[in-house]
């Protein structure tokens, strides 16, 4: 189940939506990012860590999608750590007394009941400003960014060559701008996060995206910069011609399309409120 993808430093990969987990290794036990989706994949995962003779002592939500704050009571109490606005929104969507039913209803179908959701959200936010998170394994290096997500956050295990990029970086799913409102630019916000990650990819060997393949350093670069033509071309307004676009996009992912059309609708129809205030 676990593949190594750098010493120390092992993956998983969900059937569906190409989720990655993240397995780092430390002195006592090991620290899991984003552990996965299913009942089944989360307690097989489980099963494959108590086997080699690890715990988990600590794990971390890049982001607060609900695919990345998911767990499961067989990782134990171990802290779930996240940045201080993941943890906020977590503390949100949880504050709803009909939250557990709302959850569901954003599943992909083909897992809706597979899912498990006592758990989901609990997330313990880190100290504004907080760099590495507090365990006893490799210094993991905390990148807050505002691209894609509130609180959104890359971790760079620098002396593992790592860098798990959460919701950026993917082979399979294109950039995906986090909502707008009359007070954010969601561009200028993925092409901020896009330079944070540029800036750390010089120590990197490897880079874990939260879907799709794994890559080495010279294909982080490119996808850094296949990343940022994409925002590019939808802050011009276009469709971004694109491999994960299209009649190119990988089977089963040809969805993508509908996110960039609707991306660029979401733009020009906020570019058109903006003109219109400007002119009343």
């Amino acid at each position: 189940m676990l593949r190594q993808v750098a010493e120390g430093v092992l993956t998983h990969q969900s059937e569906l939506l190409e989720n990655n987990a993240v397995v780092v290794q430390g002195r006592t036990g090991v620290l899991l990012i984003d552990p996965g989706l299913t009942e089944a994949e989360m307690a097989c995962l489980a099963d494959d860590l108590r086997e080699s003779g690890q715990s988990v002592v600590a794990g971390f939500a890049t982001h607060p999608d609900w695919d990345h704050v998911l767990w499961h009571p067989e990782y134990g109490e171990a802290p779930r750590y996240g940045t201080s606005r993941c943890a906020a929104r977590m503390r949100e969507v949880r504050s709803d007394p009909g939250w557990k039913a709302h959850v569901a209803e954003g599943l992909p179908p083909e897992i809706s009941e597979e899912t498990p959701l006592d758990l989901f959200g609990l997330i313990t936010g880190l100290p504004t400003g907080t760099t590495h998170i507090p365990w006893d394994g490799p210094h993991v290096q905390i990148i807050e960014h505002p691209a894609h997500a509130p609180g959104h956050a890359a971790l760079l295990i620098a002396e593992r060559g790592v860098l798990v990029a959460g919701d950026m970086l993917s082979d399979v799913l294109v950039p995906n701008l986090d909502e707008l409102n009359d007070t954010n630019d969601p561009v200028a916000e993925y092409l901020l996060g896009l330079r944070l990650l540029e800036d750390a990819a010089g120590d990197v060997d490897v880079a874990v995206p939260g879907h799709g393949s794994v890559c080495g350093a010279e294909e982080v670069r490119a996808r850094i910069e296949q990343d940022r033509a994409y925002v590019l071309a939808l802050s011009a307004g276009r469709v971004p011609r694109d491999a994960r676009v299209g009649s190119t996009a990988k089977t089963g992912w040809e969805w993508t399309t509908d996110i960039a059309v609707e991306q660029v609708k979401r733009l020009a129809e906020r570019s058109e409120r903006r003109g219109s205030a400007s002119i009343g």
